[in-house]
């Protein structure tokens, strides 16, 4: 049985377990293993996935393939791997200890003074088989500051962070609308506009310094993030939602300003802009409402018919589409049930589009698909060994490994989720 082969893992003779860097070599022997690979081959059968130093050391069939020497061999039978979930939009990292609404822009705000390891929120979405997020501030301004990525498993901040800034939060419409004075949409798309200009004039004053045809700047904290957009090291999450606010997104950030971004919600009728989304290489990250209704105060008219998003997105044109919670707004551990209502609303699944939803298009979303998103050679072994389809909601998570070490293990009487 995979517990009584897990209970009896080896370790080093530091007392380090298998798998984890340090420690002998894992093998984990599965009845197939989902890949989510950005391209290629998808399912493996059979898969003999070995794991040393906490890195995917390679991935083969079982039948014609070994382990290596001194490798701990588990054989989880008839379960799956799969890897590990990607959450692009998540407030459960730590406290909510930050001010995000002292200005109508803050994009010098970091949460990740805020991350708290180990916190009951982040211990059942691993549960759930979420291994990493993206911990941002609030939409209350046009802009709450930088968000980090985190594992979800880490005993420390060091452990944990996966890189920071993760991304710059940006919102738009409703919820912003609402700080200070009041603010209509064109005066915030003015400020937006504004404040990235000018933080895109500050990237390029350190990009002419560091080839040596310019002068050093001073440094200013609001707008060092810049430099690490203009650069591609990090990327603009943006709360955004109706088709007029999304068309908003898309023209000012990434047709004018040239800015990295993807979309956080795209809810409504924003799904009419697939094709433009696609054309601009932005990703729609959606949620955490999984369906559109008639709300013809917004504008909005569907004929009254109820409308499954990432099924209208699909069908609109956009190709890399992935799934959020906005926890604690729908709880973190219920990520793979977005991608389930997803499914069940019309989207088209016959190509993992779900699965993949959750692993590698967020991983490229976010820029980190190097390390996470995938069972691929060189690549975090962050996995989950699961029951079956694990985007169905009857299937369970069995174990979770995150850096190749086993975080979770759902035997009797300890399952969370």
């Amino acid at each position: 049985m995979i517990a009584a082969a897990l209970l009896t893992a080896s370790t080093s003779p530091g007392g380090i377990a298998a798998g984890e860097p340090g420690g002998p070599p894992l093998a984990l022997a599965c009845a197939k293993a989902l890949v989510c690979a950005h391209e290629g081959t998808q399912v493996v059968d059979r898969a003999l996935v070995v794991v040393r130093d906490g890195r995917i050391e390679s991935v083969g069939d079982s039948r014609t393939s070994a382990p290596p020497a001194g490798a701990e061999l588990v054989d989880l039978g008839a379960h799956w791997l799969v890897p590990g979930f990607i959450d692009l939009h998540s407030h459960v990292g730590g406290d909510l200890g930050i001010n995000d609404m002292v200005f109508q822009a803050n994009p010098e705000l970091r949460v990740s003074t805020a991350v708290v390891p180990l916190n009951a929120n982040l211990e059942r979405a691993l549960a759930a088989g979420v291994t990493t997020i993206l911990f941002i501030p609030g939409s209350g301004t046009n802009c709450g500051g930088q968000g980090i990525l985190l594992k979800t498993a880490g005993r420390s901040y060091d452990e944990m962070v996966v890189r920071d800034p993760g991304s710059l939060k940006i919102a738009q419409a409703d919820n912003p609308a609402r700080w200070g004075y009041g603010m209509g949409r064109g005066m915030m798309n003015w400020t937006i506009r504004e404040f990235c200009s000018r933080g895109r004039a500050y990237a390029n004053a350190w990009t002419e310094f560091e080839r040596g045809a310019g002068p050093e700047p001073e440094r200013d904290l609001k707008f060092d993030v810049f430099r690490e957009l203009y650069a591609g090291r990090t990327q603009i999450s943006t709360h955004t939602q109706v088709y007029q606010v999304v068309y908003n997104t898309l023209r000012i950030l990434r047709q004018e300003l040239g800015l990295p971004v993807y979309i956080d919600h795209g809810e409504f009728d924003a799904f009419l802009l697939g094709e433009m989304a696609r054309e601009l290489g932005v990703a729609g990250i959606l949620g955490p409402r999984s369906i559109s209704t008639q709300v013809k105060s917004r504008g909005v008219d569907h004929d009254g018919k109820v409308v499954g998003l990432a099924a209208a997105w699909q069908e609109n044109g956009l190709v890399e589409i992935g799934f959020n919670t906005d926890a604690p707004v729908v709880p973190a551990e219920e990520l793979p049930l977005q991608a389930a209502m997803g499914a069940h609303y019309g989207y088209d699944d016959s190509q993992l589009g779900t699965l993949r939803g959750l692993t590698i298009v967020p991983a490229r979303t976010a820029g980190i698909d190097a390390r996470v998103g995938s069972i691929e050679v060189g690549k975090d072994a962050d996995l989950l060994a699961v029951r079956g389809d694990p985007v169905d909601p009857r299937t369970g998570i069995e174990c979770v490994w995150v850096g190749g070490r086993k975080v979770y293990e759902a035997r009797e009487g300890r399952r969370l989720w």
